[in-house]
């Protein structure tokens, strides 16, 4: 019976990894056309102020290190879970999420200076863009750590098991996507204004 039951939920796991799979597929299509989207439209400033004149490199590089660093914490948690050790896991998906909610406030703080100076996504097409692309990765983020905070709800509910493991196994893909979205916002967007 045990046995049965195992291998029923190892096949549950499966098939849910591979629809995760499928959803950052799909969530990979619509940042590749967010980015086409500005690449077209970071010339049409209409008379708007641009990027060199609004970005804070300060303010860039701490959200960066945030979120790399982050990167890091959620793949410590990850092995904790996996090799059983229920405090270290809770403790690394907490530390992941203060260093993702810093990332977010930071984040929040920009885009509302910006609105704050008249630069708002209704001003110029190059805005328009820049908002949607930086808002749509911002949700993302505050996604990824309701799905953390609900995990550690569910860790000090249920445990390490297999199941456990696998779901952190899946925030921890996403984790790692959002980062690599954002290395692409940070090289693509923001670092031009710089050179």
């Amino acid at each position: 019976m045990i046995a049965a039951s195992d291998k029923v939920e190892e096949q549950i796991d499966e098939e849910t990894e591979f629809g995760f799979w499928l959803y950052l597929m799909s969530d990979a299509v619509l940042f590749s056309l967010l980015f086409g989207t500005f690449a077209v439209m970071s010339s049409n400033l209409a008379g708007g102020p641009g990027g060199s004149a609004l970005f804070d490199m300060k303010n860039l590089a701490t959200q960066t290190a945030l979120l790399l660093v982050s990167s890091l914490t959620i793949a410590l948690a990850h092995h904790a879970a996996h090799t059983g050790h229920l405090a270290r896991t809770l403790g690394w998906l907490v530390v992941t999420c203060l260093l993702g909610a810093g990332f977010l406030g930071l984040e929040i703080k920009e885009l509302s200076g910006f609105v704050a100076q008249d630069a708002g996504p209704g001003r110029s097409g190059y805005l328009s863009a820049f908002f949607t692309l930086v808002g749509t990765h911002g949700l993302h983020v505050t996604a990824g750590l309701i799905w953390a905070m609900t995990l550690i709800a569910q860790f000090l509910i249920k445990g390490i098991g297999l199941r456990m493991t696998s779901r952190l196994y899946r925030l921890t893909l996403f984790w790692h996507f959002l980062d690599i979205v954002w290395i692409g916002v940070f090289s693509l967007v923001y670092l031009p204004e710089f050179l």
